[in-house]
């Protein structure tokens, strides 16, 4: 973090690395933030996520909901198997237990 950030532009620049680091599209969180009955317009949303604006701390709070309402609804990422067992991880990146009754 850039201490010479204040917590909003703090909020603003890790919401922004947030969307792009899940590809979410402006348009899918500007809907999502306004069902949420955010008052800020799209292009206010854009200008806050790229540092042109400041927004109340309360809608950006609701966008910073929108946001991670829409990365919990995305699919888990596929992960890559062990040559142990040649399962995946389980959830948490943690092996799976293997049964030594064999």
């Amino acid at each position: 973090m850039d201490p010479t950030e204040n917590p909003g532009e703090q909020q603003a620049r890790a919401t922004r690395e947030a969307i792009e680091e899940a590809g979410l599209s402006l348009n899918a969180v500007w809907t999502r933030y306004f069902s949420f009955t955010g008052a800020a317009g799209d292009y206010e949303i854009d200008a806050y996520l790229n540092g042109s604006m400041q927004l109340p701390a309360h809608e950006r709070d609701l966008l910073a909901h929108a946001v991670n309402e829409l990365i919990k609804e995305l699919p888990p990422r596929r992960m890559a198997p062990y040559s142990s067992n040649g399962t995946a991880p389980c959830e948490g990146g943690q092996t799976p237990q293997q049964d030594n009754a064999s």
